[in-house]
């Protein structure tokens, strides 16, 4: 296997991995607010909001300090931990109380600080300056398949249900349990690039006759490398401050908030919504599995088309990152407007006995539908660009700066989480479209500042 081959594969099999994990926790997360609120227990008195804020607000304060777990754990030994962590969470549901439900919330927030800026050290190590967008794209694309197979089996096992019950309920989060350790196993399978590999037996004669010898300096190599790794953590800590105090992020961090924002629009408001509106009828409750699909679909479309074909269209169309990052402020306003229009105002916060109100027109399924795949087609083009231009500036920090971009993300989204129990639908989409004007400019004013610093260094637009 070739060295580039084996990058690749490493690229193919981490989003594999995440792939299965987050078609757990996504599911989970997207009809977890719905399944709250149709528990008959008197021992679980929970908010789906309240644990999502607190996951955000950890996974936040954790994003600094998570550069020097990796250093200390490796990025696979890091992802694996952090992946069974996750499963825990979503078993949390299998029989909920209290306690248990929100400590799980507090752990997974580290756990997902450090799966994430594992993740982002993974993807840097198994790229290059040529091969970051298209292995951008392809992580991405592999991962958005998470939102299809769980919502999938939503939609049809809930169709016409108007409560959830406990049966329902104990299968659907056993089966995504069984799926999310799956995904935690797939990690062990990545591969070191062939460059680190080498690194390592350069150290080891390659005398065949000296096994002993072989066997002494290979220990010596991993004593030394245990005694260097706290350096290398508190290094990793300096380096994310650093990164984050310079004004190439803090000018990007307005881009970065808002894609967390919109995450938790897309992954746990705009779903409630739907299955709060009585005017849906019976289907109101499957909607929620049939607009996760949809915002697969998207999140799919747009991490092929700007992830895999970014060569041809760089070098034939000379589309570059701005003009995707505009295809997803478009996408996202007219789904902002569409939803406004046809979605009732109170249905983010209204009890599990639903909404009777209409908007500003009869609530459409299609309308409906159609919003979900805009939201997921202009999430994509915000995240896969801005993958690729963190990627791209900071390759060889990779793990600090990608631990600065979720760190930013994640509080925005914890804030997101906060206010979504108390503010109409006007309200938050309103807040979406100014923080998606001010994002798009932001980005647009770092991408052309990182062009004419690096084109010396042969920049790819994507």
């Amino acid at each position: 296997m070739t060295p580039e081959t084996r990058k690749l594969t490493n690229v193919i099999i981490l989003g594999c991995s995440f792939m299965f994990v987050f078609t757990a926790f996504q599911t989970c997360g997207n009809i977890e607010q719905t399944v709250i609120k149709s528990i008959n227990s008197t021992q679980f008195h929970g908010s789906g909001y309240t644990s999502l804020a607190i996951i955000y607000t950890v996974f936040s304060a954790s994003n600094l300090l998570t550069p020097s777990i990796v250093a200390l754990l490796g990025s696979q030994l890091s992802m694996f931990i952090s992946g069974l962590v996750y499963s825990a969470y979503v078993a949390v549901f299998i029989q909920p109380y209290t306690w248990s439900f929100y400590l799980a919330s507090v752990v997974i927030g580290i756990a997902a600080a450090v799966l994430w800026t594992a993740q982002g050290n993974c993807l840097t190590i198994n790229s290059d300056e040529n091969t970051i967008g298209r292995n951008s794209g392809i992580f991405w694309a592999l991962l958005q398949f998470s939102l299809l197979f769980g919502n999938l089996y939503i939609y049809f096992a809930w169709k016409g249900e108007k409560h959830i019950s406990d049966y329902n309920r104990r299968t659907v989060y056993t089966a995504l349990t069984v799926i999310s350790l799956v995904g935690s196993v797939f990690f062990i399978l990545i591969r070191k690039p062939v460059s680190e590999v080498q690194s390592t037996e350069n150290n080891v004669p390659d005398d065949e006759h000296e096994p002993l010898i072989r066997a002494l300096l290979t220990l010596f190599c991993i004593i030394c490398r245990t005694q260097e790794q706290p350096s290398q953590a508190v290094a990793a800590f300096k380096s994310a401050i650093n990164i984050f105090l310079t004004k190439e992020i803090l000018l990007l961090s307005v881009c970065i908030a808002y894609t967390g924002l919109e995450l938790t629009f897309f992954s746990g408001v705009y779903g409630t919504c739907l299955g709060a509106t009585n005017y849906f009828g019976d289907e109101a409750k499957s909607l929620i599995g049939l607009s996760g699909i949809f915002v697969g679909v998207g999140e799919i479309i747009g991490g092929a088309t700007f992830g895999l074909l970014n060569k041809f269209l760089s070098k034939y169309l000379g589309i570059g990152r701005n003009p995707v990052v505009l295809l997803g402020l478009f996408c996202h306003i007219l789904a902002y407007y569409l939803i406004f229009l046809n979605v009732p105002n109170d249905a983010p916060v209204v009890s599990d006995v639903g909404t009777n109100e209409a908007a500003y027109l009869i609530p459409s399924k299609f309308i409906a539908i159609a919003c979900s795949f805009l939201l997921g087609l202009g999430d994509s083009c915000f995240n896969t660009q801005l993958l690729s231009l963190v990627g791209f500036m900071y390759a060889q920090e990779s793990a600090p700066a990608f631990a600065v971009f979720k760190f930013v993300q994640s509080i925005s989204a914890a804030i997101a989480f906060g206010y979504s129990n108390y503010l109409m639908l006007q309200w938050q989409l309103l807040i979406l479209c100014l923080t998606a004007f001010c994002g798009t400019i932001s980005f647009i004013l770092v991408e052309w500042n990182a062009k004419s610093s690096f084109t010396s260094r042969g920049y790819d637009r994507i």
